[in-house]
């Protein structure tokens, strides 16, 4: 009597929720992915291969290949047009118009330093770069101009005899694309000039011994003379503040200031007197060098005595640069400064200033800035602080609110930081969250088994792009993937809709940016000296890898065999698609089986008939549209699964179908 056939079981799956590395394999949802890479889970029945990257080239169908190895990659607006702007390790920068497909230099080799740029927009009218060392640059699309402004302005004899204010004059600034400064002057019912008000605070300006005022006219007024300081973000720049006017310095123009010490050199200074007290101290040059403001001997001499100077050292790296509320902020150290309302290069007038967070909550010095829904964003390595309703007093003062609303998660990626809908979103060593009006929340849970695996030691770069019509965060990593490749590479993760998945674009991709074009989000990238434009081929190979989750098949208590598979899967118009299928339990994975749409024609022998053209080229026979692509399997255990591998571009899975039957429990 035969033995009664095993009934046999079948499973389907159809609803694609994302990738989920928390959870061990066999614990995951049935509509989760072990991996998930290239692949978008867009909805039911739909898990889109998405296009792959392709090299940018300019309008003469050059490849666009940045002269020097690539250390930071950003984008600006500028007129009507939007660039990719690359700065490189010998200091240079260049730049991709992606409107005009014109390729072009920003600057020479050695303008900025080899790493940690951190750029903003201004208008759009032009680039503000912010170099950690060599200070503050305005790019217009044709010039990179120094902002060395006029700072402050110290007179030094007020003159007699002025009936009317005199007019101020101050020297042309060293770079031709610069802007001269100027300013006011005022006078007194004495006749003497009493103060020098800014107007401008100019750009260009480098070299402190150029840098002149100079009076004219004034009624018959004679011997007003005043001295200006270079205003400057650079590294190493030493100045002096009056701690203690002394008294008795009856003779301004005997009155000097000698220094020393500090580590530096080339530091001078000009003494400002009035009423025999030492009131201001201009240094007429900062000099260089200077690391240690503990260390600097600035003292006083003249007829009078008790002046004390202190000096201060711009040691710490620039970090950050944002615009915001009208003007330009920028952080250094634990200090936040800003420019005068309405300017981005005047940070001496009466409405510019600075502040020094002094928090507890600030551990260590600020990180970034980052300007998105009415605040501007300061974060720290472990906090997040907002400043807001920015605004100018009658005294011309500016106020503003300075909230903690993170006192336990930042982020020292700086550039992993940016906005996206309503929120801001950043990585850290330990995760990905939002940021939502005062509340951070981790949305990277689901990536918990791929964070140990990352290389924090290179960069990290993130940006928005519109992937199938939906606006997806990404964030570009190196990646330790012992599983699939055996060593390091670039991936990226992918996030939307409370979902995640991987990609990797190929090249190598180490850093990326976002660009709005042509009413889309694109995002380019470079390894270091190709440019290439991510996720907008959709003709050349991609490999994609589906992992499913171990499914219990209702039953985790018995063994499974696993008898059939099938993929069903939409192959594009006139393409054909090839799987490489495996079906794994919860200890191995069986022999590869190939699964193609193409279409073998077999004699009566069982032997292949290839077909060819008139050329002789062999000709592949194929269906397109939708096919369920199915195999015989042979696999036993308490879970069962299918890893899914592919070269072939923009075909979609529509679901996973397995057969098989009950065997022993326990």
């Amino acid at each position: 009597m035969a033995a009664a056939e095993q009934k046999k079981s079948y499973a389907v799956v159809k609803q694609f929720r994302g990738l989920n590395t928390k959870a061990n394999r066999t614990a995951i949802d049935d509509s989760e992915f072990a991996w998930l890479e290239n692949a978008q889970p867009i909805g039911y029945a739909n898990l889109k291969i998405i296009p792959n990257s392709e090299p940018v080239q300019d309008s003469g169908a050059n490849a666009v290949v940045f002269s020097n190895t690539v250390t930071h990659l950003t984008n600006v607006n500028i007129g009507l047009n939007d660039y990719v702007v690359a700065f490189m390790e010998d200091g240079s920068a260049q730049y991709f118009n992606i409107n005009t497909d014109t390729f072009g230099n920003v600057a020479a080799a050695g303008t900025f330093s080899s790493t940690g740029i951190n750029t903003t927009q201004w208008n759009n009218e032009r680039m503000l770069i912010l170099d950690p060392t060599k200070g503050y640059f305005s790019w217009d699309s044709n010039n990179v101009v120094t902002i060395g402004s006029v700072g402050l302005i110290g007179i030094v004899n007020q003159g007699s005899g002025y009936t009317e204010a005199p007019t101020v004059t101050i020297s042309a600034p060293d770079e031709s694309a610069g802007v001269q400064a100027n300013a006011t002057a005022f006078i007194s019912t004495a006749n003497v000039v009493t103060s020098i008000s800014l107007s401008n605070a100019g750009t260009g300006y480098t070299n402190a011994a150029n840098l002149a005022v100079t009076f004219s006219g004034g009624g018959g007024g004679t011997g007003a003379n005043a001295v200006a300081q270079l205003f400057s973000f650079q590294t190493g720049l030493l100045s002096l503040v009056v701690v203690n006017g002394g008294s008795g310095y009856t003779n301004a123009a005997n009155t000097t200031v000698s220094i020393s010490g500090g580590g530096g050199a080339g530091a001078t200074a000009v003494p400002i007197v009035v009423g025999n007290v030492v009131t201001q101290v201009i240094m007429t040059n900062q000099g260089s060098g200077y690391t240690n403001a503990a260390n600097v001997t600035a003292t006083v001499s003249g007829d009078g005595n008790g002046a004390v100077l202190q000096a201060i050292v711009s040691s710490e790296p620039n970090v950050g640069i944002a615009s915001f509320s009208g003007r330009v902020w920028i952080a250094s150290g634990r200090t936040v400064y800003y420019s005068a309302a309405g300017s981005y290069s005047d940070f001496t007038s009466v409405s510019a200033g600075s502040v020094t967070l002094t928090d507890s909550t600030l551990h260590g010095n600020i990180i970034q800035l980052l300007t998105a829904n009415n605040f501007l964003y300061i974060f720290g390595d472990s906090s997040i602080n907002v400043f807001s309703d920015v605004r100018v007093t009658s005294a011309g003062t500016t106020l503003f609110t300075n909230t903690n609303v993170s006192a336990s998660v930042g982020s020292e990626k700086k550039n992993a930081i940016f906005p996206y809908f309503r929120s801001v979103l950043f990585m850290n060593d330990y995760g990905v969250y939002a940021l939502v009006g005062s509340t951070t929340s981790k949305l990277s849970d689901a990536l918990d088994g791929i964070f140990p695996n990352i290389d924090f030691t290179n960069p990290v770069y993130a940006g928005q792009v519109l992937l199938n019509n939906i606006l997806c965060a990404v964030f570009n990593f190196r990646y330790n993937d012992q599983t699939f490749t055996g060593s390091y590479r670039y991936i990226q993760a992918i996030f939307f809709e409370k979902k995640w998945f991987i990609s990797s674009q190929g090249n190598n991709i180490k850093y990326v940016t976002s660009v709005p074009e042509e009413g889309q989000i694109v995002m380019y990238g470079t390894s270091g000296n190709n440019l290439y434009r991510l996720y907008s081929d959709e003709t050349s190979n991609i490999t994609s890898r589906v992992r499913t989750a171990l499914m219990p098949m209702t039953d985790p208590i018995r063994t499974k065999q696993a008898l059939k598979i099938g993929i069903e899967a939409t192959a594009p118009a006139n393409g054909t698609v090839t799987l490489l299928a495996t079906v794994d339990n919860e200890n191995r994975s069986s022999s590869p089986y190939t699964l193609s749409s193409l279409i073998n024609w077999q004699n009566n022998q069982l032997q292949t008939v290839p077909w060819s053209n008139n050329s002789g080229a062999l000709i592949n026979w194929g269906t397109s549209g939708y096919s369920l692509y199915k195999t015989d399997a042979q696999q036993y255990g308490k879970y069962l699964g299918i890893t899914v591998t592919s070269t072939n571009p923009a075909y979609v899975i529509n679901g996973f179908e397995f057969e098989h039957e009950l065997r022993v429990r326990f």
